[in-house]
């Protein structure tokens, strides 16, 4: 839900498919209850807010994989190309489940479950 609708419009324009939340469930769902839909579905979480990532943390999750978007800017112009690009480079560990970073400069990956470092 914190990330605007014009991102399924550009996923999808660029060949990915893509659901935004709130043509899915409500809009007041807790983080946990779009989680366990990905996870069931076999949906990626993509997200600017860290929550998602604490939950995997904290409940050393193999599923859903989460794509956490790190910039300023979060129009799909600004870091679409990068997004969609770490989408297509990771596709097969996203598929086994993973933690994907993506900011102006780099990607970042860990597999799940996450463990300490």
């Amino acid at each position: 839900m914190n990330l605007s609708p014009r991102w399924v419009k550009y996923l999808t324009g660029m060949g990915l498919e893509a659901e935004h939340w709130s043509q899915l469930g409500p809009i007041t769902a807790p983080d946990e209850t779009i989680m366990d839909y990905a996870s069931s579905h076999g949906y990626i979480v993509l997200t600017h807010d860290l929550d998602f990532s604490a939950i995997l943390a904290a409940t050393h999750g193999v599923r859903p994989s989460v794509v956490q978007l790190r910039a300023d800017n979060l129009d799909p112009n600004a870091i679409g190309a990068q997004v969609v690009s770490a989408l297509r480079n990771t596709a097969y560990e996203l598929e086994r489940g993973a933690l994907l970073s993506v900011d102006p400069v780099r990607t970042r990956i860990r597999l799940l479950p996450l463990r300490s470092e």
